[in-house]
């Protein structure tokens, strides 16, 4: 159960905070709707919405809470009776917890192996918010598109097995592009819940 954020609280302007992808996903869900940590368990569990994206296993997910309430991103709003249990704590985002999701939800990923969890799980919260992704789609494909061009300058300088292991990041890096190419494509497919490209 979160406790009660202490007297000094975390500001956020312009650095995020340094938290864990389980403490953003924590973060970003209860910044969508005020809700309790049973309910967020749930939605990050392997089946579900979130949780098919990355899976957060229930005690983590109140560690978090216990976490983001220390640091004064989230509080208790309201409490109300468990249907078999003690009361639950239905938590909210305070100002800061707001501004820190809002400000991760549109900040690409830095590397190539973080799309597979940490995009994917952006794009998974995105759409369960009914925000298009489109910025995100392209502030990422600007954060890959140096990369690509960097180490195709950087395997031009190499030999022997140098060369081989700057191919295989060039080759990881366009087939992260190509993703998020394919990503364009399934703006239809939404429902305009979700990633579809803003004009």
């Amino acid at each position: 159960m979160a406790r009660e954020a202490p007297a000094t609280t975390l500001t956020v302007v312009g650095e995020l905070p340094p938290l864990s992808l389980p403490d953003w996903i924590v973060l970003s869900l209860v910044d969508q709707n005020p809700t309790h940590g049973f309910a967020v368990a749930a939605l990050t569990a392997p089946d579900g919405d979130i949780g098919r994206a990355w899976h957060v296993p229930r005690p983590i997910v109140y560690r978090s809470t216990d976490r983001l309430a220390e640091l004064g991103l989230i509080r208790i709003a309201s409490t109300e009776a468990g249907s078999r249990g003690p009361q639950r704590s239905i938590l909210t985002t305070t100002p800061a917890g707001r501004s820190a999701t809002e400000t991760w939800l549109r900040s690409p990923v830095a590397h190539v192996r973080e799309m597979r969890s940490e995009l994917l799980v952006k794009l998974a919260l995105l759409i369960r918010r009914g925000t298009a992704a489109g910025d995100l789609i392209a502030a990422q494909r600007r954060t890959l598109a140096p990369m690509r061009t960097a180490l195709e300058h950087q395997r031009a300088a190499e030999a022997g097995f140098g060369q081989i292991l700057t191919t295989w990041r060039i080759e990881n890096v366009r087939a992260a592009l190509r993703f998020l190419d394919d990503l364009d494509d399934l703006d239809d497919l939404s429902g305009g819940n979700g990633w579809s490209r803003t004009e």
